[in-house]
């Protein structure tokens, strides 16, 4: 019993841990490093968003400027039209940031300074069952701070 359990945790640690595919704003280029950007149960896309789940996304990154405020801009392209994540979208994410060792800080941020973004929020139940492209930002103003595309499908 106490080795499946282990087995079990070690499974779920692997998924939470484990880089995830995604593509720089813009672009269809994928981000050079895979562990960039972490997206709970998701390493190779579309990423599966389950209604009446919790995803949590991780995401290493370097200003290129300072940063006084961060807030999210997350949407959803679907057949060329941006929706935005109801929930999720226009959040302040200062309280959500953490210098290389793990320890929360907040903002301002300073150019040239690793930075990890967490949070997790629910896929709602009022969400479409729809295959989507979800555009993920991280502003600061009108300059975009941070920013990645990633293929998803959210399902009941």
């Amino acid at each position: 019993m106490l080795r499946e359990t282990l087995f079990v945790f070690a499974a779920v640690v692997v998924i939470l841990v484990s880089g995830t595919q995604v593509n720089h704003c813009g672009e269809n280029k994928p981000y050079e490093d895979s562990n960039q950007v972490k997206i709970s149960g998701c390493e190779t896309p579309p990423c599966i968003l389950k209604k009446k789940n919790r995803i949590s996304i991780e995401e290493t990154f370097v200003p290129e400027k300072d940063a006084e405020q961060l807030l999210t801009s997350v949407h959803a392209t679907l057949l060329g039209i941006d929706l935005p994540f109801i929930g999720v979208d226009g959040m302040n994410a200062c309280d959500n940031i953490y210098d290389a060792n793990n320890n929360k800080v907040s903002c301002p941020l300073k150019k040239g300074t690793t930075y990890v973004y967490k949070t997790e929020f629910p896929i709602l139940n009022i969400y479409p069952k729809v295959d989507l492209i979800v555009y993920y930002a991280l502003r600061n103003g009108n300059d975009i701070v941070s920013c990645f595309t990633v293929p998803a499908k959210i399902t009941g």
